[in-house]
């Protein structure tokens, strides 16, 4: 091992070396303005791969209890901190994450990129439902009540394009909804703040899984229409007297363009990861709700699920093979742990609603 290790910091000097001649003046002068041209053409492209590659890192999971202690800065643990703490915390990665917010670049290599803005834009979705919710149901006590006020500006924020590069630019709108979630933690955070709450409510929990529950089956249905399949029309099943606006067929042709099958594949990874966060912090701030209900399993099972969404991708590309052909499909893999986690998520919902 020892000499593995000698020989290749010695190879890795004798390329530097002959890098650095490449770039001697002498070199330059000799080989001429073309060469010189090319040679700084190439270097581009590479210096821009390189970049490429680190941009397009997915971030790592985060410590919820952690990240709540850093974000309250010694106040006491409260009701709903961990669930705002893991909203800011997932915004913020949008931002600040290696490369910053990519899906508004308009310049390259960034705008060459489309796997880590798909990325984006899923954890994007998830963070505007769990805002919403908390706007409209968690920090109210009942339909009469008045809204939050710092939750009255961060979730339109949060709901501002997601791809505008200038006047005003996307990544200030966000910054500007996490300032006000800010203030709302910290309200939550003060004894004597008697209009800032949350509601660790059955009701409360059951109307935003709900969303979660729509977003997962319309990622799963996605996902599986990779290979494309004939579907049976199923918009107006159980109710004779449904009606809808226009006629539709009775059988559908449903497939994923195949240009889209990684950026369908790469937004579901990011909706997963945000999801994952926000579902470890509602274990925490309804634990007693939970218990009560007998549901604490129910959710740490549609945890499990989603973690395995979160595997490292081993190939370079996404995969795109038949159901049972010779090459493996990512994006069945994928749909196969969403629609387990969304069928457990019905299940929740459903133990929520019971007395």
């Amino acid at each position: 091992m020892k000499n593995f290790l000698t020989d290749l910091v010695a190879k890795l000097g004798q390329l530097v070396r002959r890098i650095s001649r490449l770039y001697h003046p002498q070199t330059i002068r000799e080989k001429g303005l073309l060469w010189s041209s090319g040679l700084g053409a190439v270097t581009v492209i590479i210096i821009m791969y390189a970049f490429s590659v680190y941009w397009s890192l997915e971030p790592d999971p985060f410590d919820i209890q952690e990240n709540t202690r850093q974000e309250l800065a010694g106040a006491e643990f409260v009701t709903g901190a961990h669930t705002t703490a893991a909203l800011i915390r997932v915004m913020e990665t949008l931002l600040n994450k290696p490369g910053g917010y990519l899906s508004n670049d308009i310049m390259p290599p960034s705008v060459l990129l489309d796997n880590i803005p798909n990325w984006e834009f899923g954890a994007l979705v998830q963070s505007r439902d769990l805002a919403r919710a908390l706007r409209n149901d968690i920090s109210r006590s009942q339909s009469q009540s008045t809204e939050n006020k710092d939750l009255s500006i961060a979730e339109p924020q949060f709901n501002f394009s997601n791809d505008s590069w200038i006047l005003p630019s996307t990544e200030g709108e966000y910054k500007e909804g996490v300032k006000a979630l800010r203030r709302y933690l910290a309200g939550l955070a003060k004894s004597n703040v008697q209009n800032t709450q949350f509601y660790a409510r059955a009701d409360n929990l059951r109307v935003w899984l709900s969303v979660v529950e729509k977003r997962l089956g319309s990622l799963s249905q996605r996902l599986s229409a990779s290979v494309g399949q004939e579907r049976i029309n199923t918009d107006l099943a159980g109710d004779p007297d449904a009606a809808q606006s226009t006629e539709t067929a009775s059988q559908l042709e449903v497939h994923t363009p195949w240009l889209e099958i990684d950026d369908v594949f790469y937004e579901a990874r990011g909706s997963t990861w945000a999801l994952v966060h926000f579902l470890r912090a509602v274990e925490l701030d309804f634990r007693e709700i939970l218990m009560k209900k007998n549901a604490l399993v129910s959710l740490r099972q549609i945890i499990r699920e989603l973690e395995a969404t979160q595997q490292p991708v081993m190939s370079p590309m996404v995969l795109n093979g038949g159901g049972f052909g010779i090459v493996t499909n990512y994006s069945l893999v994928m749909a196969s742990y969403i629609s387990r986690a969304n069928a457990a998520v019905i299940d929740l919902r459903n133990l929520m609603s019971e007395g």
